[in-house]
């Protein structure tokens, strides 16, 4: 999740087109810690930090920006679980029961409080379709957000079979694509993004494919990188990207360890991409149509914004791409349709709105303490028409795998 525009950056996430694995990534170095058990280490994990904020006691409305939340200095972070000395993550690892030096967690038990009104969305039981997949293609699986939580993306991805007890690809021909927000809030950030190049080269020399899409943390992260402190035009008073990417999560180790191998990869992601009649994304915006008629002409101009490297430009594509909720109320379905009418499929997949707050109210952090939904799977709503992903890892939930089609 990202601040709004008027009060902070708002970023997206990224897709692969073109990639190139790190040295570090390929060849297993030697870890210092454990941090995965019977997973060999691939790189090293330097320390991570950010302050973050409040949410706000209402839910913003259609289209609207999600503040981020607040850590109150007293939040410790997820220990790591006991692991064996002799193994670490695929991706980096972490000292065993400690998080990175200079971390800053995200709490991850916001109170979600019931709506209780008309329009309240409700969470729909989804199993995976038996369709099978078309002919010489593998199933297809989406990741929802990340967010540098690389303990549970490994995890979730081998209760899938995607990858095998080394962190290795084990899938043959599926085809795994990831949603978007791989940094900022969790740990190891810079491990998902290892991790994720890595898998796609090993996907590819197995006959099947892993790829992402571009979110809003990908987009403020590049131009924290970039632009650091140069004031942009935020459509409320000066900005920075620099300042964005503190307030809404980023992390001084992932800043630290991002080489250019990492900056051009995210910098080549696709915005939109349809995959078997399921228009896939990162945000829950019809901002997208602001940038081109059909799914190429979105990426390009995309690509174009980031390859012209102008600041002002980059921040109203982060803002745009922050917004969200554009298919949660009653007008939602529509909302959904304009966008299958541009770009094809019959059902948007997206994350960014974890779905704890698609469900409820967030309330203050010295407020109520309501119910909080269990997160067990994706969320159909909008009729039907809509699939969230974002399961809230940074939040009460999890960090969700999923095959499709759903058979809601």
């Amino acid at each position: 999740m990202t601040q709004g525009a008027g009060q902070g950056p708002v970023v997206r996430t990224a897709t692969l087109r073109d990639f190139r694995v790190p040295p570090y990534a390929q060849v297993p170095v030697q870890s210092q810690v454990p941090a995965h058990p019977q997973i060999p280490a691939h790189s090293q994990l330097p320390p991570q930090e950010h302050p973050a904020t409040t949410p706000p006691e209402q839910v913003p409305s259609r289209d609207q920006v999600l503040p981020h939340e607040q850590v109150p200095s007293h939040t410790q972070p997820t220990q790591q679980s006991p692991e064996s000395p002799e193994s670490a993550h695929p991706g980096n690892a972490v000292p065993e029961g400690e998080a990175p030096d200079g971390y800053t967690p995200t709490a991850r038990d916001l109170p979600v409080i019931g709506r209780g009104g008309p329009g309240d969305t409700v969470q729909v039981q989804v199993t995976p379709d038996e369709t099978p997949a078309p002919e010489g293609l593998g199933p297809l699986y989406v990741v929802g957000d990340v967010h540098g939580y690389l303990d549970e993306l490994v995890e979730a991805l081998a209760e899938q079979g995607l990858i095998d007890a080394d962190g290795h690809w084990a899938a043959d021909h599926a085809r795994l694509w990831f949603l978007g927000d791989f940094t900022d809030r969790g740990p190891d950030g810079i491990g998902v993004i290892d991790l994720v190049m890595r898998l796609s080269a090993e996907a590819a020399a197995a006959g099947g494919y892993c790829k992402a899409l571009m979110g809003n943390h990908e987009l403020l992260l590049l131009g924290a990188k970039r632009f650091g402190d140069t004031p942009v035009n935020s459509g409320a008073g000066t900005a920075t990207f620099q300042a964005a990417w503190l307030l809404n999560g980023g992390q001084k180790t992932d800043m630290d360890r991002l080489q250019d191998v990492h900056l051009q990869w995210m910098a080549r992601l696709d915005a939109v991409i349809e995959e078997d009649e399921h228009l896939l994304m990162h945000s829950d915006t019809t901002a997208y149509l602001e940038y081109g008629d059909t799914i190429e002409d979105v990426n390009d101009t995309v690509h174009a914004i980031l390859t012209r490297n102008d600041a002002d430009e980059c921040w109203d594509l982060f803002r745009k791409f922050t917004k969200r909720f554009a298919f949660r109320d009653d007008a939602g379905p529509q909302a959904v349709r304009e966008l299958l009418t541009a770009y094809g499929g019959r059902r948007v997949v997206h994350g960014h709105s974890p779905i704890p707050y698609l469900l409820g109210e967030v309330g203050t952090e010295d407020g109520e303490d309501g119910a909080r939904p269990v997160v067990e799977g994706p969320h159909v709503y909008a009729d039907g028409l809509a699939i969230a992903m974002d399961g809230g890892v940074t939040m009460a939930g999890k960090l969700l795998v999923v095959q499709l089609p759903l058979s809601n």
